[in-house]
């Protein structure tokens, strides 16, 4: 090994160099002769921010109507109105206007907001993942939700309230056998048991089946702490998160100048509305001119691809507002308040 490396560091020695010596460098490119640059006023050019267009500085004790009006009318604050317009012209017309909130927008206390654009008959259909059902139930029962997942994990607790999935399944068992939706049978549920559930006017689902406005709901087994209890019914779960998967395919089917807003799912609603859109253009809807929103406070692939851009490409608008919902859903709610006058 040590002969072989002499030989191999010898045999480079004596390669010869291939450089010329006192070889000059090449000549350096001249910069760009800009004498002849051609310019026009600056009068002709289209600029996309205006002085008109800024914001007004707040003054104290002002209305939120002046508050809206004063926003910067760019960038973020152009879409918010957009969708505003939107939301404002789908009612105006008596088109659907969907809200498909997942769990976390219930858990931010924003089932106020949801309810009272229910109740004004701006919003005419709403759809929840599995998770948002055991949110809506406990603070219409209890006042309060949301376990600390961390605490209970270790030693088994987690998802192990008594009631949380005793009721809750046993009126999914009953609705499947009444023939309802998933979200239909516990709105139900609560409506008929209202010295339970003291806090029912927060809820979502029971403000749903009393108005008479379809709030469905989408399940993926498993996926929910009422799962692991004795008394769930997988039968029952989906047959009744099936109807309302149809049910909700039907409300879409009828979109044509409507509105769909994905408000905090990431995954599980905008893989179902986007099944609904195809379901209904294969039964004979166009669907060419909806407007659809994602609002997160984070853009992920499946809203972005699923609600946004893909029931789009055919006609409508796609839209995005990224914050948190607990600004954002009020922000927006008030804002279509406004624009309706």
């Amino acid at each position: 090994m040590c002969c072989a490396s002499s030989q191999r560091n010898s045999s480079l020695a004596k390669r010869p160099n291939r450089t010329p010596p006192n070889r000059p460098a090449p000549p350096l490119i001249p910069p760009i002769n800009v004498s002849d640059l051609k310019t026009y006023p600056l009068k002709k050019r289209h600029s996309k921010v205006r002085v008109s267009d800024f914001a007004t500085p707040w003054q104290r004790g002002g209305s939120f109507t002046k508050f809206y009006a004063a926003l910067p009318d760019i960038l973020a604050v152009k879409t918010l109105r957009d969708v505003a317009q939107a939301i404002a012209s789908a009612h105006r017309k008596g088109r659907p206007v969907i809200v498909g909130v997942g769990a976390h927008v219930i858990k931010v206390g924003l089932a106020p907001i949801v309810t009272d654009l229910m109740e004004r008959g701006i919003v005419t259909a709403v759809a929840m993942n599995g998770a948002g059902i055991i949110h809506d139930f406990e603070l219409a029962l209890m006042g309060h939700t949301s376990e600390e997942v961390d605490a209970e994990i270790d030693d088994g607790r987690f998802g192990m309230a008594e009631e949380t999935g005793r009721i809750l399944n046993e009126a999914i068992s009953r609705g499947a056998t009444d023939g309802e939706g998933l979200g239909e049978a516990i709105g139900h549920y609560i409506n008929r048991n209202t010295d339970q559930f003291p806090n029912r006017a927060t809820s979502i689902l029971a403000t749903g089946t009393r108005l008479g406005v379809p709030v469905t709901v989408h399940v993926a087994l498993g996926t929910d702490i009422i799962h692991m209890h004795p008394s769930a019914d997988g039968a029952a779960i989906g047959a009744t998160s099936l109807l309302d998967f149809r049910r909700l395919a039907a409300v879409v089917a009828g979109m044509e100048d409507g509105v769909y807003l994905n408000v905090g799912s990431a995954v599980i609603l905008p893989e179902v509305f986007l099944k609904t859109v195809s379901l209904g253009r294969n039964l004979g809807h166009p669907l060419a001119n909806i407007t659809t929103v994602d609002m997160d406070f984070l853009s992920h692939y499946r809203p972005q691809t699923n609600v946004v851009r893909r029931p789009t490409q055919k006609g409508g608008k796609g839209y995005s507002l990224t914050g948190h919902h607990e600004i954002m859903l009020p922000l927006l709610a008030a804002a279509v308040v406004e624009e309706l006058g």
